[in-house]
């Protein structure tokens, strides 16, 4: 198709020009999204870790007169006290563990891949978040500020 008299288009050097600015500003925005995406993850692992803790004192107080704390995650997601995403074990890119024997409980978030997240969190009955980069996060590890 020919263009008609007095109409002008782009020539391949603005063409190109527009690809090459379009490509800066993707190599500077996917690496901040990335990040983002990472933060967002720890922040929905830190939340699900803060929810068991509550379920957990809640189960202690209604169903476990007291002296013992829900065994597993199911236990806790059978009276509505978590949903079932959480209960499911994984969440937002982090694998969910919690075991309870008797009066204590604990309960992990573990990154399932670097692209996920960079730390894995850890808690139990006192309702200390803590973390620890890469590996498995444990009791002695440092705590969230």
């Amino acid at each position: 198709m020919q263009q008609k008299k007095g109409q002008k288009g782009f020539s391949l050097i603005e063409l190109l020009i527009v690809v090459a600015i379009i490509g800066i500003i993707a190599a500077i925005a996917i690496p901040n999204l990335l990040e983002a995406r990472k933060a967002a993850n720890e922040s929905s692992a830190k939340t699900s870790l803060r929810t068991i803790g509550t379920a957990q004192t809640n189960f202690l107080s209604a169903y476990g007169n007291n002296t013992n704390y829900a065994a597993t995650l199911v236990a806790l997601e059978t009276p509505k006290l978590i949903d079932s995403a959480l209960a499911s074990g994984t969440k937002s890119g982090y694998a969910i563990a919690m075991t309870g024997v008797g009066g204590t409980y604990t309960s992990t978030a573990f990154r399932s891949s670097a692209s996920t997240g960079t730390n894995s969190f850890f808690s139990d009955e006192s309702g200390v978040i803590r973390f620890k980069a890469g590996d498995t996060a444990a009791l002695g590890d440092p705590p969230i500020q």
